[in-house]
């Protein structure tokens, strides 16, 4: 009997090991596959980079903003908010040639830009295909004059100049494709209903099966690494097929990091679109946001954010634990507006002296102070123009962290005298305060009310969103 316990016992304990061993890694695989994990090594590189460039370009860029002589609405979309046919909009392919594009001077651009990563849209809710998909002859290679590859000519210059290549992709909605229903804001509001009317005969598995696997299949595997899948407008998938095609990115390119709009919350960080977070967030999130009014070109849209603003929303974003990815929509020759260009060097410019403060940093204990800025966290984001971003510019403190370093950023500021309360005596004892950018001996003090910074006189940066180093004890 002593030794048919001991038997049993042992069956026992190595049953309940196996349990055990079984559902951590349960728990592991599902922790990976939802937005819970800011440890995952895969987004390592993205968290430590924290600045990208959003590219939208398509055939919308060729009309810019203008359709059979008039202004039009809906900006990007707007083949369905003017009800167009496939034909009558997919006929701006017969004259799409943008001799002026340069994959070079893009990248340089954003890199220049102080943005470590770029998102290209490969194909957007019309269906359209930005490179040369054997899947579907809807693209830019075989519809155009122009016959060339972008994404082949990025990848090229992203690995040419050490930036990591992330591709867009229309996941629930596309103009093109029969099979595609949509719920949004009502059912099929956001579906082509001159081609293909009848939502209740859709089957959007035949869609995912036909077109959207083997799209992403053939960008996954002839492109090069691939640091971020970007999706959009997950609509009616059901969790089974967000998970499977998940389960196929993973095949394809483990490494890969994927967004939240893969639909179900499944995806690696959740994306907020044209807004910035109200307080700090823990889980890794993106803040993708416009220059100007809209995210494709429009010669209409000249509603341009300040370089100032700009760069008052990238030090937000950061000191909330997000990552900012700004977008420029390049125009019909393949040119990135003026505007857009003036901006990107304006805040290269910025990036290049205060740098250290966004890259690899986190959240600070205190997120902000004497904010002046409401966040208009829920206000209602439309899908054509919807930036509801705050615009107000006045002088406010942020705070990002690395080890031992608190950056205190002093946004808009005018005063001379910088009084930072949440550095007062018995706090954070303070070893020594410098200034980005400023070679001379800054004048500090710290007492039981406040951390006192006097700022330099005859500073000589553009934008004024000021940077100190304090390092504490």
């Amino acid at each position: 009997m002593k030794n048919f316990s001991d038997h049993r016992i042992t069956n026992i304990a190595r049953l309940i090991s196996v349990l055990f061993v079984f559902l951590v890694l349960s728990c592991r695989s599902t922790k990976v596959q939802s937005v819970t994990d800011s440890n995952d090594p895969k987004l390592q590189w993205w968290q430590e980079d924290k600045f990208g460039m959003f590219l939208h370009w398509g055939l919308y860029s060729q009309a810019a903003g203008e359709w059979k002589g008039k202004r039009y609405k809906g900006n990007e979309h707007f083949m369905i908010y003017e009800k167009l046919s496939l034909k009558e909009y997919g006929s701006l392919a017969d004259d799409f040639n943008p001799t002026l594009f340069s994959a070079e001077e893009w990248v340089l651009a954003a890199k220049n830009a102080g943005m470590k990563y770029i998102v290209f849209t490969t194909k957007h809710h019309d269906g359209f295909a930005m490179y040369n998909s054997a899947n579907n002859d809807y693209n830019i290679v075989e519809k155009t004059p122009f016959k060339r590859d972008p994404i082949k000519e990025l990848a090229a210059a992203c690995k040419k100049h050490d930036l990591k290549l992330g591709l867009y992709y229309s996941l629930g909605r596309d103009w093109e494709d029969p099979d595609v229903p949509t719920n949004w804001p009502t059912k099929g509001g956001r579906s082509n209903l001159v081609d293909f009317p009848n939502e209740d005969i859709k089957d959007l598995g035949k869609y995912i099966e036909r077109k959207v696997k083997p799209q992403i299949r053939e960008l996954l595997t002839e492109y090069g690494p691939i640091g971020v899948l970007w999706f959009d407008t997950p609509e009616l998938l059901t969790k089974e097929q967000s998970a499977d095609l998940l389960k196929m990115i993973r095949n394809l390119q483990p490494d890969c990091i994927v967004n939240n709009r893969i639909g179900n919350g499944l995806g690696d960080y959740k994306v907020s679109e044209q807004q910035i977070a109200a307080n700090a967030v823990a889980l890794p999130w993106e803040s993708c946001i416009t220059m100007s009014k809209g995210w494709g070109y429009n010669r209409y849209d000249n509603d341009w954010k300040s370089p100032e603003l700009l760069v008052r929303q990238l030090v937000e974003v950061v000191s909330k634990g997000g990552n900012l990815l700004l977008n420029v929509g390049p125009n019909g020759k393949g040119e990135f507006p003026a505007p857009a260009t003036e901006r990107l060097k304006a805040m290269g410019q910025w990036m290049k002296i205060n740098h250290e403060a966004i890259y690899d940093t986190h959240p600070w204990a205190v997120t902000s102070e004497q904010v002046s800025d409401a966040t208009l966290s829920n206000a209602v984001v439309h899908d054509a123009e919807g930036d509801v971003t705050s615009k107000v510019v006045l002088p406010d403190v942020y705070f990002t962290a690395k080890g031992k370093v608190v950056y205190v950023i002093a946004r808009s500021w005018k005063s001379a005298l910088l009084s930072v309360q949440s550095m007062k005596t018995g706090t954070y004892p303070v070893k020594s305060v410098d200034m980005l950018g400023v070679s001379k001996k800054i004048k500090w003090d710290q007492k039981h009310d406040a951390l006192t910074i006097t700022m330099p006189t005859n500073l000589q940066q553009d934008i004024p969103v000021y940077v100190f180093k304090v390092t504490l004890k």
